[in-house]
């Protein structure tokens, strides 16, 4: 399955990028299919060097995204929420510049609670249940907030074109 990124650079995308997307109904959904569906996201996300892709980016109505950092160690730590929802968010923020698939070539820094605890559903329909902090709490609240139909540049302080950064501008990236 080839996945395409759907970017805000076309208006109808756009707006299907800011519209909130529809939970998945595990009982429903073909689960070979939804397999297929995670593998392609992870390829797609990972040959386009992100760290997070959410179902929507990729044009599907659908509240299920994929992540993968690295853990301690450095080796990649692959996620796939179905249904995610920030159940705990601290009141400690972290301001960290952020970029995103479906905004080519945009960062900006913004503000964002440092730990949070992220439940949803893995693939089998188990209670997904992660704490996280620090740059996998963001990943995961950006991924959520595209599936409500937000993107980061909406909380952004403010955003600049990579290619368009000065050298006083570098701790921006």
């Amino acid at each position: 399955m080839d996945l395409k990124i759907v970017t805000i650079e076309n208006k109808k995308d756009e707006k299907f990028l800011r519209t909130p997307t529809d939970e998945v109904n595990l009982e429903k959904e073909d689960k070979d299919e939804l397999r297929e569906l995670i593998k392609s996201m992870r390829k797609t996300m990972v040959e386009d060097d992100g760290a997070g892709l959410s179902a929507n980016q990729v044009g599907l109505n659908k509240k299920l995204f994929v992540a993968q950092i690295p853990d301690e160690n450095g080796k990649p730590k692959f996620y796939a929420v179905i249904n995610p929802e920030i159940t705990k968010k601290s009141s400690e923020t972290e301001i960290m510049n952020e970029g995103c698939l479906s905004l080519p070539n945009v960062v900006g820094p913004g503000k964002r609670p440092y730990k949070i605890t992220l439940e949803g559903k893995d693939i089998e329909g188990k209670d997904i249940k992660i704490k996280a902090w620090g740059f996998l709490a963001r990943v995961f609240q950006h991924e959520t907030d595209h599936l409500n139909g937000k993107l980061f540049i909406d909380k952004a302080e403010e955003t600049f074109k990579i290619d368009e950064l000065t050298e006083d501008k570098t701790d921006v990236i």
